[in-house]
């Protein structure tokens, strides 16, 4: 049985552990695991008074608090995306105060609360969400729990090793271009990014990077991330059109088997057995494999991560020249991406644009072919802390190093098609061999029941406990 937060849950509901034993554990868990850097801001009589409020709930109004999914459970919120009402966050920079939090629940946040979720502080995150690392020069340095020499990834890099690390069972995530993604496959845990359209993101939409951004969280099973996606889901009003959620599909699929991503940023041997050793155990299952090369692709990630270039670097140019903001505070390569931004034409962002449309009906065309599309997640293990420095303004090269981590996890911000990552395996290093499943707009049920069939196998088991479960 995997320890997580719906079995953190069902001790809080049944009376075995309350939720002020719940919070007071990962409270106690935040300060023995500082080493991580997972958490850069707590705010402890924040998250008394919420498990205060949670147990009072159970007591007097036991029917309500057992309609919570989540009652009780501890919680994190991301330094970046929300707001979770007295949480201030600071988006990993030096540019905005630690001090206030005063800023009301986001759409997001008060239905997590509404799910029994208790946000207590934030994790760490880099600069405005800039690398696949989470190391912001405020600190604190985000390390994997399970190597923590190495990176947990980014931009949630805090978030899964809180999750991972056990000091908490679940947790705010937010991926614009594979940050719920990689961060989960770098430690070990279940990460989706939701279709568009799909999550609330008001009531300040900003643009939202244009529409590729999406939250949600990263998990230690399949279970959680579903539950949650339930409870969270839908009835966004806007800026999209919300998008219906597809019941997941029993009858046999078309499973598209993608384990090489070319020669210029090449998947390890190992990370690409774990794509074919996935498909082999659904084939299993009665679904059918479909092979497809990386020149089925190849197109549509070049001008995803063009676009996720451009977007960002055009949305921190509008923020440098925000009234209010000395920009002067920002990281080094911030500033680059800034005055990229300032010097980028309206022609060549529309360029960028109009090919980032054609990825959506490309892979479109691809789904015409197969239902499900499985692909690696990650090229090669975390890479060791350092490995994403914000110290120079070398943009392309900071791009060309995200890619050459996770060359397909832009694909399905840009698209807006789904996309989770599961992991199925341990490498030689006892670290994860994760896989990524697409699916076409609307399809994140059916991703989240493929993944309970790669769960099932058991082919990954979790290094540390969840604060207030014992073994």
């Amino acid at each position: 049985m995997i320890h997580d937060a719906t079995m953190l849950a069902g001790a809080i509901r049944d009376g075995r552990l309350t939720a002020a034993e719940a919070m007071a554990a990962s409270l106690a868990a935040v300060a023995s695991r500082a080493d991580l850097g997972a958490v850069c801001h707590v705010d402890a009589e924040l998250g008394r008074r919420a498990a205060a409020k949670a147990d009072a709930e159970r007591r007097t109004d036991p029917d309500r608090f057992a309609s919570r999914p989540f009652g009780g459970v501890p919680t994190l919120a991301k330094d970046l995306g929300g707001p979770f009402a007295g949480l201030p966050v600071a988006a990993g920079s030096r540019l905005f105060s630690r001090q206030g939090g005063d800023a009301p629940d986001s759409d997001l946040g008060s239905r997590f609360r509404s799910a029994g979720l208790l946000p207590f502080g934030l994790t760490t995150a880099p600069e405005f969400g800039l690398a696949l690392a989470s190391e912001p020069a405020i600190g604190p340095i985000a390390r994997n729990p399970l190597d923590p020499a190495r990176t947990p990834g980014g931009s949630s890099g805090g978030a899964a090793a809180a999750v991972a690390a056990g000091i908490v069972a679940i947790a705010h995530a937010t991926d614009a271009g594979g940050s719920i993604r990689v961060p989960a496959a770098c430690c070990g845990l279940v990460g989706l990014k939701p279709s568009r359209g799909v999550m609330p993101a008001g009531p300040g939409f900003g643009n939202h990077l244009g529409g590729i951004a999406s939250e949600l969280c990263v998990s230690r099973s399949v279970r959680d991330c579903a539950s949650l996606l339930s409870i969270v889901a839908g009835a966004t009003r806007g800026p999209f059109a919300d998008v219906a959620l597809a019941e997941a599909k029993v009858e046999p699929l078309r499973i598209g088997i993608l384990s090489e991503t070319g020669p210029v940023f090449p998947t390890t041997p190992e990370r690409s057995a774990a794509i074919e050793a996935a498909g082999r155990l659904l084939e299993a299952g009665g679904h059918r494999l479909v092979p497809v090369a990386w020149s089925d692709l190849a197109t549509m990630t070049a001008a995803s991560t063009r676009l996720f270039y451009d977007l960002v670097s055009t949305n921190l140019a509008v923020l440098s020249e925000t009234d209010g903001i000395d920009f002067s505070l920002a990281e080094r390569l911030t500033q680059a991406f800034a005055a990229r931004g300032r010097a980028l034409s309206a022609a060549s962002l529309w360029r960028s644009q109009t090919a980032g449309v054609l990825v959506s009906r490309n892979l479109w065309r691809l789904f015409d072919r197969v239902d499900i599309l499985i692909t690696p997640m990650l090229t090669k293990a975390p890479p060791p802390i350092g490995s994403f420095p914000s110290d120079h303004d070398d943009t392309d090269l900071h791009i060309n190093r995200m890619v050459s981590l996770a060359p397909l996890a832009a694909l399905a911000n840009i698209s807006g098609f789904p996309a989770l990552t599961v992991p199925f395996g341990a490498d030689a290093d006892g670290l994860p061999l994760p896989v990524q499943l697409f699916a076409p707009l609307g399809g994140d049920r059916r991703l989240l029941s493929l993944a309970m069939a790669l769960e099932r196998e058991g082919r990954w088991q979790h290094r540390f406990d969840v604060a207030g479960l014992s073994s």
